[in-house]
């Protein structure tokens, strides 16, 4: 019997929930557990390179797509086994004596692990994005995406926030020991389901490893959309990355910046997310992704004024730099459920795991090579330039998405 869409949107939350949780450790709450032990600034730095599974995941993406068990599934093969090794390594992780984290030795061991966590859980990511794309009808990948995003977020909140919580009032061990039970009760709505036979295309059974890459970005469809993944995520990776040092330098205490920053956009974000599942349904993938593009842009100008009233006054209201990071959290969750959902329309259904590793790897890398160069153009311009420069790169980057939706309309 044929699964409902609330049954499906349920397994896809409990995946991205159980992706987020790793994730979560490792991107919000491994700096502050470094720096409570002494490590150095620079070596925090450095963590960043633990990343690298998610960055290079597409190279092992195809392997993902073409072996699997039949008994099990095509992501299932994958997903039950990584998620049950990450559970592993968070068990190991709890018998890690934080203390050893004072010394080089501890420090590249636990780096060691957090490195394999990143691993496992980019892993489960792309058999996780395959599900997703083969489960979802057209109609549905709007709402399936608000899940995803939705669900990852929650999973950072869980591992990044509520387990710093933990750590600093309870127990290391503990702390990471209720991480590892989470992830397990998490595993068992995948581990009950049962995953649909998907047929194999003749022509696509012989593919080598290049052409899987090959044949999905010499399609006419791929060429067109090839620079709005590149381009779209320019603009606010480059202005996302100074927000949290501007409020710094205008006096907001970390535990501010905790607290009405990092979580109210979270959950900003997550409303957003849903709204855009909706939004996208109704509006289609084009209109969705200009429309979100604008308010983007309208919330990276209005940092822009908070800069220029705290250089021209010498203070800033706080309700309104915590409305406008809202504002600006929750047209990024909007905008990311309309890309990611025009992401899934061009996966082919054999190789979906592959086409949308890649393409979010795009993404990533363009976006995430903008934000390297938000320190020096900051430094530069001032916080009020380089945030107005910020929304106008963001606007005139819509332009790819324009000629992407010309292509369409032929």
């Amino acid at each position: 019997m044929p699964h409902t869409l609330n049954q499906r949107l349920a397994i896809l939350l409990t995946l991205y929930l159980a992706q987020g949780l790793p994730t979560g450790i490792f991107s919000q709450a491994l700096p502050a557990i470094l720096r409570s032990y002494d490590v150095s600034l620079t070596v925090i730095g450095f963590s960043g390179l633990l990343a690298i599974p998610w960055a290079l995941k597409f190279l092992w993406s195809p392997y993902v797509d073409k072996y699997h068990s039949s008994r099990l599934g095509r992501s299932r093969s994958w997903i039950l086994p990584m998620q049950a090794l990450a559970v592993l390594l968070l068990i190991v992780i709890a018998c890690f004596n934080p203390y050893d984290l004072a010394t080089t030795q501890g420090v590249y061991h636990f780096f060691a692990l957090m490195f394999l966590l990143n691993l496992f859980a980019a892993t489960q990511d792309i058999a996780s994005d395959a599900l997703a794309v083969r489960s979802l009808s057209y109609e549905e990948r709007s709402f399936g995406t608000s899940v995803q995003v939705g669900g990852y977020r929650l999973g950072l909140i869980i591992g990044g926030g509520l387990l710093l919580y933990l750590v600093d009032v309870w127990d290391w061990q503990l702390s990471f020991l209720l991480m590892a039970v989470l992830l397990v009760l998490l595993t068992v709505p995948i581990l009950l389901y049962r995953e649909p036979v998907v047929e194999v295309s003749p022509s696509e059974v012989g593919l080598s490893y290049s052409q899987v890459f090959k044949s999905f970005t010499a399609t006419p469809a791929f060429k067109a959309w090839f620079w709005v993944l590149v381009t779209y995520k320019v603009g606010d990776g480059l202005g996302s990355v100074m927000v949290k040092p501007m409020l710094v330098d205008m006096g907001f205490k970390l535990q501010q910046i905790g607290l009405f920053v990092s979580v109210l956009g979270s959950v900003a974000t997550l409303l957003g997310a849903l709204l855009g599942g909706v939004l996208t349904s109704r509006i289609g993938r084009y209109q969705a992704l200009v429309a979100f593009g604008i308010l983007q842009a309208i919330g990276l100008a209005c940092y822009g004024i908070l800069s220029w009233q705290w250089h021209t006054t010498g203070q800033v209201n706080n309700m309104l730099v915590y409305g406008i990071n809202a504002f600006e959290h929750f047209a990024s969750g909007l905008a990311t459920v309309a890309l990611l959902s025009a992401v899934m329309d061009q996966c082919r259904r054999d190789h979906a795991g592959s086409d949308f590793t890649l393409q979010v790897s795009i993404l990533a890398i363009f976006g995430g090579s903008a934000g390297l160069l938000a320190g020096l153009v900051a430094d530069f311009m001032g916080y009020t330039f380089y945030y107005l420069l910020s929304a106008a790169i963001c606007l005139l980057l819509l332009w790819p998405v324009v000629r992407w939706g010309q292509w369409l309309r032929r």
